[in-house]
């Protein structure tokens, strides 16, 4: 089958009627919060008079771990905004988009930074170098040189794992402002999952053989934000193990609701078939990952509920 692929301006032109739509949507959805609404500044102690000990939270380890993950993953919002202002640009709709994500994103980090200190959580001179170091090595994904549909799928993945990874979290912080914290974080994370996988449902629609080949790019490639910052590797070990984000969750609650359930990609039709073999590659790969997770021993972590469900808190 022949197939022309849709130039990138074409795919935006023909995707901004989506956006609008899309972005209206999650305007409405959207609740207006402030981090001082969720950070107890009140129990802020002078670090000068008082520096930190280990011993001043009582937080469990793994907990201090996976909020400093998910916290220096946040302190990546440079690169990541200059990676979807690249795939997407900064006109009309697609630029204001860009510039409330960034926005909302940026919330996020002064938020758990700001708790993370105010509780003495975490030393926070480890806080700002990690900040500094993940600022200077910076994390660039690389759809944003492959154009706009690659964007939509890696965006759509990336933002439902992020959402769970923080709603995980806040669940074995064993501190109720900590899960409270989360959870708003990870409702933020919600909306922004379900207007980018709208996008690339839409996209589906356009050009399937080109999405269907964006997503075997970023499926089988896929690798979480951060993964070359010092020790990211045990400390992901870890996480896995708590049941914060691993093998598992990645299958069950990410890529398999969204490939089955959402874009349905077993019934999409009029493909290349470079893009049925892509497919069939995909689906080779989930039972990769299937295996894989058996053979680790990995379950769901402690929030199963529907990935849809989250309150506004």
């Amino acid at each position: 089958m022949s197939h022309v692929v849709m130039s990138r301006e074409e795919m935006l032109r023909q995707l901004l009627p989506t956006v609008e739509s899309a972005a209206d949507r999650h305007a409405g959805a959207s609740v207006e919060w402030f981090p001082h609404e969720y950070v107890p500044y009140e129990q802020g102690r002078n670090y000068v008079e008082e520096p930190w000990r280990p011993s001043d939270s009582e937080m469990p380890d793994i907990a201090k771990t996976s909020l400093e993950v998910n916290l220096l993953t946040e302190d990546n919002l440079p690169y990541y905004h200059l990676s979807i202002w690249r795939a997407f640009g900064d006109d009309g709709a697609w630029g204001a988009w860009v510039r409330r994500w960034t926005a909302e994103e940026g919330r996020h980090a002064i938020a758990i930074r700001d708790y993370l200190t105010v509780t003495r959580g975490l030393d926070p001179a480890v806080l700002e170098r990690g900040r500094m170091d993940m600022a200077e090595r910076g994390w660039y994904p690389g759809f944003a040189e492959l154009g706009p549909v690659d964007g939509v799928v890696f965006t759509t993945i990336q933002e439902l794992a992020t959402r769970i990874a923080h709603r995980n979290t806040g669940a074995i912080t064993d501190d109720p402002g900590a899960e409270r914290l989360c959870a708003r974080i990870a409702t933020d994370e919600n909306l922004h999952y379900v207007f980018y996988r709208d996008l690339a449902s839409a996209a589906l629609q356009l050009d399937p053989s080109a999405v269907v080949m964006a997503i075997h790019r970023q499926v089988l490639h896929f690798s979480m934000p951060g993964a070359d910052m010092p020790g990211f590797a045990d400390k992901a070990k870890e996480m896995a193990r708590a049941g914060v984000y691993n093998v598992r969750i990645h299958l069950d609650q990410v890529l398999r609701p969204i490939l089955e359930n959402h874009w349905r990609l077993a019934q999409v039709d009029g493909l290349t078939d470079e893009a049925k073999q892509a497919r069939e590659d995909v689906f080779h790969h989930l039972d990769r990952l299937d295996r894989i997770a058996t053979r680790l021993g990995e379950s769901l972590g402690p929030v199963r509920a529907d990935i849809a469900s989250d309150p506004v808190v």
